[in-house]
């Protein structure tokens, strides 16, 4: 089993929820959030960070698109170990988490989404962080790489002509 990290865009986009996604971005999203469904594994806090900002933008019903649906499929999986590792991640005031890298690098990327990183350089299983239309993901991509964390952009024409 391949196990991923999924940035709450990708679910967003998948939903068609984001302007700035074109159809192959979408069906990217939705083709990824369905091999998960199938044969892959998410990687989540055992805080419930993640699961509530999956719940802040996605509905828990599973309707009316396929990002719901997924929303829907980790709330029903998140204690199914075969579906889904929960990692425990610590609180820390400077870098919001201390599995989050101490790397001046990183110092200014957004506070939101660390709990992403932290949760994917805390699992033992190294998944890949996914990403649809998030910048930021872009323009720290280097610096992720310095620190052995792997991102995979769903759709790199988003980033193309962007600016860092």
């Amino acid at each position: 089993m391949i196990f991923h990290v999924v940035d709450t865009n990708v679910a967003i986009v998948a939903n068609v929820q984001s302007p700035q996604a074109g159809p192959e971005c979408v069906v990217a999203c939705v083709d990824v959030l369905q091999y998960i469904y199938d044969a892959g594994v998410v990687v989540i806090d055992d805080g419930m960070r993640i699961i509530r900002e999956y719940m802040d933008n996605l509905s828990l019903s599973g309707q009316p698109g396929p990002g719901d649906a997924f929303m829907k499929w980790v709330w029903h999986n998140q204690a199914n170990d075969d579906r889904c590792e929960r990692v425990h991640l610590t609180e820390d005031g400077s870098r919001e988490f201390e599995e989050f890298p101490d790397d001046p690098r990183l110092e200014c990327f957004d506070k939101s989404d660390r709990k992403f990183v932290a949760v994917a350089l805390t699992s033992r299983n190294h998944p890949e962080i996914l990403n649809a239309v998030d910048s930021d993901w872009w323009d720290y991509r280097e610096a992720f790489a310095g620190c052995g964390i792997k991102v995979k952009f769903l759709c790199p024409s988003q980033f193309t002509n962007h600016k860092e």
